[in-house]
């Protein structure tokens, strides 16, 4: 699925849900003029995404897909990343995620201001790492679509 207008025009209502990833940007993660690696990003944004789509699915997932990165401004050493997740497909085995990702700087008092965003895609595997049907709340306000 291409990241388009409807995908992303509607974001994730922050005051509503918690971060599903909460770290800081260390020196280690940085170039040596101090901007973080969008790599590292990308890697906090999986591990947010993974975590929440094992929920959403009921048990073990892998990524199979990154839809639409999108870099809106650098972070730096020292930033507060904050990572918040919302489900926007299920299909028969799959889920897919938006993901995104906000600082906190320490460098100033302003507020908190989005830095990346991106849909990522996860399926749901069982214990010999093949597809399986997804397990998710019946009460779940998004729409199954098949995978």
């Amino acid at each position: 699925m291409n990241v388009s207008a409807q995908t992303l025009v509607t974001p994730i209502d922050r005051r509503r849900i918690d971060a599903s990833l909460r770290t800081v940007a260390m020196p280690a993660d940085a170039n040596p003029d101090g901007d973080i690696f969008g790599g590292w990003i990308l890697s906090q944004m999986d591990l947010a995404g993974g975590t929440f789509a094992r929920f959403v699915a009921g048990g073990r997932v892998a990524t199979v897909a990154l839809t639409g990165m999108k870099f809106h401004k650098p972070v730096s050493v020292g930033d507060e990343i904050s990572c918040y997740c919302r489900t926007e497909r299920i299909g028969n085995t799959s889920v897919t995620v938006l993901v995104e990702t906000w600082v906190r700087s320490r460098q100033a008092n302003d507020d908190d201001k989005k830095v990346t965003e991106g849909l990522f895609t996860f399926v749901a595997i069982d214990t010999d790492r093949r597809p399986r049907q997804v397990v998710a709340d019946e009460h779940d306000p998004v729409i199954r679509t098949p995978s």
